[in-house]
Parts: C-alpha cells; sequence; structure tokens
C-alpha cells in the first residue's frame, strides 16, 4: 500500500495563465459540435488552467488568476474520449466534462485566446495518455508467459573449440606470365636496380674508331699487292732474256 500511495504522485503537465470559458447549448443530434455557435465575444468565466496527473488520470483544473481557488475540474480517464471533445471548427476550443465532488457533471466549452496556448494543452494530454497505454503494455507482457523459445549458446559438457591465433598460413601469390608463356624474373630485394653502363666507355670498348681502321686496312691491302704484282709473272720475264740472248747470237 506504501508503495501505491508514493507512484500516485500527482504531477503538472501543463499550465496557462488564461482559459475562457462558455455556456455551450445541449446537443440536439450527433452533429460535430462548433464554436461558432458560442458566445465568442463573451466568455461567461476567465481564469488560469492546470492540467495534472495522478496515475493514469488526468485532471484540467480551472482555478482563480489571483487567488487559486478552484472553479471546475474534469477528470480525464482517455483522450480523446467523452470527457473532452474537440470542436469541428476551430483547433483553440475544446468541449470539456466538468464534474463535482458528488459526482454531477456538466459539459462546458473552453477556448484559448492564442493558438499556441491550446496546442500545448493538447499535446500534454496526448503525451499522458500514450505513457498510460504503454504502461498497460508493458503490464500485460510481464504476466504474459514467455512462449518463444530461447536460444542456448551455452557450452554443453565435456565441449571445447579451439582458436587458431597467429597462425595463418600465406597463400604464395601467382606470378604473372607474359604472353609468350616465359615468367618474369621479380625485382631484386632491395628494390633498386643497378644502373646501366655508360654509353661512352662501352663505345670505347667495342667500336673501332672511324676512318682511321678503314684507311689503314686499304692501305694495308695496296702494299701486299705491291709487292705480288712483280714476282707473279715470271715466264713473261724470262722470255724477254730469251730474246735477247737470241739477239745477240744473230749473224751481223
Amino acid at each position: 500500500m506504501a508503495n501505491e500511495g508514493q507512484s500516485e504522485y500527482e504531477s503538472i503537465l501543463c499550465v496557462k495563465p488564461e482559459v475562457n470559458v462558455y455556456r455551450i447549448p445541449p446537443r440536439a443530434s450527433n452533429r460535430a459540435i462548433r464554436a461558432a455557435d458560442w458566445k465568442l465575444d463573451s466568455p461567461d468565466w476567465t481564469g488560469r488552467m492546470r492540467v495534472t496527473a495522478k496515475g493514469k488520470v488526468a485532471y484540467v483544473k480551472l482555478e482563480d488568476k489571483i487567488s487559486g481557488e478552484l472553479f471546475a475540474q474534469a477528470p480525464l480517464d482517455e483522450y480523446p474520449g467523452i470527457a473532452m471533445e474537440t470542436v469541428s471548427d476551430s483547433s483553440r476550443y475544446f468541449v470539456l466534462r466538468i464534474q463535482d465532488d458528488n459526482g454531477r457533471s456538466a459539459f462546458i466549452g473552453i477556448g484559448f485566446g492564442d493558438r499556441g496556448d491550446a496546442f500545448d494543452f493538447n499535446v500534454a494530454l496526448q503525451d499522458h495518455f500514450k505513457w498510460v497505454k504503454q504502461e498497460i503494455e508493458l503490464k500485460k507482457q510481464a504476466q504474459a508467459p514467455d512462449t518463444t523459445p530461447k536460444l542456448d549458446l551455452g557450452f554443453k559438457e565435456g565441449q571445447t573449440i579451439t582458436l587458431n591465433i597467429g597462425q595463418s598460413k600465406k597463400r604464395d601469390k601467382p606470378r604473372p606470365q607474359s604472353s609468350g608463356g616465359f615468367g618474369l624474373l621479380p625485382p631484386p630485394p632491395g628494390g633498386k636496380l643497378a644502373p646501366p653502363p655508360s654509353g661512352r666507355s662501352t663505345n670505347q670498348n667495342t667500336q673501332p674508331p672511324a676512318g682511321g681502321s678503314d684507311a689503314g686496312f686499304l692501305l694495308d691491302l695496296d702494299s701486299s699487292n705491291s709487292n705480288s704484282v712483280a714476282p707473279s709473272n715470271p715466264s713473261a720475264t724470262a722470255g724477254s732474256d730469251l730474246w735477247g740472248d737470241f739477239d745477240s747470237v744473230s749473224p751481223k
């Protein structure tokens, strides 16, 4: 009992400094209520409105601005509902069912001069009953048995697992192959290639000087030809000497 008394404390949901109260004609049919049918220029009472909540019930209290004396109050079990309704032609006016301590009730009209005040009043009641609905759903879930199968992730008796940490095998990457089918050589370990030999030293070691060797080669051929031509025709020389001897023997 002590816990229930502590949980049902009275909290303030909304306070508006000025609200107008109107007497409204009795509803003749089920058609929507219109604020244009009221005497909006001459309200029957003006005061302060304070919205409180105690447990699941919200209370709209109309109080005197100066003394704070209670003029009327309306307990609300739900919103929207019979105890409080909106009008069809304005968002600043509402129909409220007030109730006294003896249980007598009457319907009155209330309205705000500022549209923002009406919005705050409406939102405060909506938030309260949204919380009430959530509390009811949580209690139903707590009382209802849980029939959904539970997933057992625990180890069974004697069950073990093995973890391989830091022992993963490295996969060899395939070497790229050229179009001819021969594999390319990998780069050196250092990542740097040796510089190629300079062009000047290569030309001096491998190529003979232009012009000088060709001229010497031709001169050698000429000298060899000149030495070999003289003795190449020994018959001609011998013939000339032979006819010279024959001339010398001829009669004088």
